[in-house]
Formats: structure tokens, sequence, C-alpha cells
């Protein structure tokens, strides 16, 4: 993939089309958490499709949502209904939200055809089909009869190749397929960090396992300045460095690919940064009995779940003296609270940064979850909604949600 700011400008723009009395089919990502009575507990994602819908409404044309909500392989599931979040996407866009039983069928296609200007539909759940993740063409034919135009703003998606968000696009013509406002500006700030990024540029993993982020560590290391490792993956470094690790997790599969990681940073002249030292817990809970420790020496029995004071100290001074910032992954388990200091004061430390004018993007999944968490929503400059989908598209692939539009 070329990080081009071209990208946008050989297909047609959602600011300038004219919706007056046209069915606009978006497909969105509305795969929100629910709690046990069936309410949105988290409206993030629904929120990020406000202004691609009601940009539609205001220029005269209607909405028909197509959405997926968790995985209900093929079945039609009470629990995975898209009819629980009605009442909350109605409330976000201002305006009743109508809903059909069926994504296809009679029923889709009468209340699709009977829509007026200013109204929306919601249809139920895509993967109540498994023809939606195996990107069946007859069922995105189906899909695609309901409207006049389509809009993808589904970015956390736009990894897979699924009939509603790929396939589809092949029924519209070029001047009838384009990008919501989210995933244009999703593609904007990817292409903030990777073209225009101002230095010091400083990336920070974490999460639990190096083999995920491989391919993003290989990446970053041709861009960045600093790159802070943190979080589970680290202690698979550190036993490649001869260090003693405990019970923390260790890919022992990925110790060569380890001490490659490091020889590359050192040959491409990135300073990269492990956590010194770790919290340290007698065992994976909340309510484990509690240390510190170096973190070449951590004692059997023990395992390292949260980033240590020094860490703290050291990778906060990196993080505010930076300019451009990518940061994905927590740097421990911060959804207990005895393990979650760590990754509170990098937050911290990059809405510091940010207020001192760096630009700072957030990984989606746990990266974005924590910035919620400590309420730094709207101290740092983007918070992505794609998790896969944005480290597949940093690593450079071509997402196939993209590439159809675009192509």
């Amino acid at each position: 993939m070329i990080f081009n700011a071209h990208i946008f400008q050989a297909m047609q723009n959602i600011e300038f089309f004219d919706f007056q009395n046209k069915k606009a089919l978006i497909r969105v990502d509305f795969n929100v958490p629910l709690n046990e009575t069936l309410e949105v507990t988290d409206s993030t994602r629904i929120n990020a499709a406000v202004p691609s819908i009601q940009k539609v409404l205001n220029s005269g044309g209607s909405v028909i949502l197509m959405s997926h909500l968790g995985r209900p392989k093929g079945e039609k599931q009470t629990k995975f209904s898209l009819r629980h979040i009605v009442s909350t996407v109605s409330e976000k866009i201002g305006t009743p939200v109508k809903f059909a039983e069926d994504c296809i069928g009679s029923e889709a296609e009468q209340a699709a055809s009977e829509l007026k200007p200013g109204e929306v539909l919601l249809l139920e759940n895509l993967r109540f089909y498994n023809e939606e993740t195996n990107g069946d063409a007859r069922f995105a034919k189906k899909l695609a009869g309901l409207g006049d135009v389509y809009i993808n703003d589904a970015f956390g998606t736009a990894h897979r190749a699924h009939a509603s968000t790929s396939i589809i696009a092949s029924y519209f013509e070029e001047d009838k397929k384009m990008f919501g406002k989210l995933i244009e500006n999703e593609l904007k700030a990817v292409q903030q960090v990777i073209e225009h990024g101002e230095r010091p540029f400083t990336a920070i993993m974490g999460g639990a396992k190096i083999s995920d982020k491989i391919l993003l560590i290989e990446k970053m290391l041709d861009k960045v300045d600093n790159l802070i490792i943190g979080g589970g993956m680290s202690y698979t470094l550190f036993k490649a460095l001869g260090g003693k690790v405990g019970s923390s997790l260790v890919e022992e599969d990925k110790l060569s690919l380890a001490k490659t990681i490091l020889s590359l940073a050192k040959e491409k002249n990135v300073n990269l940064c492990l956590p010194v030292d770790s919290i340290i817990a007698s065992s994976f809970s909340n309510d484990a009995d509690i240390s510190s420790s170096s973190n070449t020496e951590i004692p059997n029995g023990w395992m390292g779940l949260d980033i240590g004071s020094k860490a703290i100290k050291e990778f906060s001074s990196i993080v505010k003296k930076s300019k451009t910032i990518l940061w994905n992954g927590p740097m421990g388990v911060f959804e207990m609270s005895n393990f979650e200091n760590g990754t509170k004061k990098l937050a911290d430390a990059i809405a510091e940064a940010t207020e001192n004018g760096a630009y700072s993007l957030i990984g989606g999944g746990d990266s974005a979850a924590a910035i919620n968490k400590f309420n730094y929503s709207n101290k740092v400059s983007y918070i992505s909604t794609g998790g896969g989908a944005l480290l597949e598209y940093l690593e450079g692939k071509e997402l196939p949600g993209i590439k159809a539009i675009k192509d």
C-alpha cells in the first residue's frame, strides 16, 4: 500500500455528492458492547458514524444502515439482534430509526422502498447469514438492490473481504460508491503519521504477543526515532536477552524473532526502549500478591502484569519530547485496577505531548478502550475505530473494503 494524499481524488466524495431523493446504503460498524439486559454500554462506534448519516439526511436523502453484531455464525440469535441498539442509534442521530427484521428478502425490500427523504432504516444483523462472511456475490447483490448509492463507513471491518464491505461495491457505478467521513478520517490520520509526521516520532507497542505485532514493528523501524515496547510482549524480548522473567507470558517459539527485532533496531539506529521494571503478581488476578522487580530478575512463580515506576518515568519522558506518537497496545493488564497504572501514566504523557503540539494517533481495540476508560478521548489527536484493520493498514496491506471503493 502507498500512503498517498491523492487517494480520495479518483472517487466520489460524500461531501460533494447530491443525495437529494437518493437512498444511501451505508455499511457501518455497530458491533457495540451490550450488557446483560442487552443495552449499549459503549456507543463510540455509533457516534463515529453519525456525521456521515447526518450528511445524507441533511442533503435530502434517506439512509439504510447495515452492520453486524457479534459472531452469530449464520444463525439468527436474539442476543445478536440489532433491534437492541435501535433506541441508541435513534438518540445519537436525532431522528427515529425504523427497523427491518431481516437484511434481505421481501421485508427488507419493502421497508427500503417505502423510505422517504430524511428517514433512517436499520437492517437486521448481516452475519445472521454465512453468505456475509463468505463474501457471497448473490447476497451482496441483494443488499445492493436496496439502495441507490453505497457508502462504506465501517473501517473496523475494512480488512475483511465480506459481502457488505467489498463485494457489494461492484454493483454500484463508480460515481455512486464512496467512503464515509469516518473512513476518510481514518485514512487521513494514518497519512498524517506515516507521511507527514514531525520528529521525534515515537511508536508505542503493547499487548500480549509479539507475533501479533511483528509486521507493524518491522514497518515502524523504518519510520520512527523511538520504539517503546511494553505489555506481555516485552517478556519475550527480555527472555531472548537472557533475562529471568518468572511465569510471565513468553512466546517460546518467538525468541529468535525477538533477537532479530533487537538487531534490526540497532542496525536502523532506532531507540528501542524496553521497560526496565515491572509490577509483578503471584497469579493472574487483581487479588494476587503484588511486588515489583527488575525485568531480568523476576522470581519463579511470579509474573509481570504492568510496567514499573522506572519504566513509567523513562517512557513518559520520551513521549513528552515527541512530536508524532502512534500508540497500539496497553502497557499492562489495565482492565484490573492494580495493573492499570502503567497504561494510565502513558496516556497522561500522550495527552500532555498532544497539548504541547504533538500529533497522537491511538490504535483501536485495547488502546482506544484505555483512552476512553481514563477519559482522555478529547486529549489526543485521533482515536481509530479499527483494531485489526488499522494494524493491517499500517503494515502496508491493501484492505479489501478500501480497495473496492478506490478501484
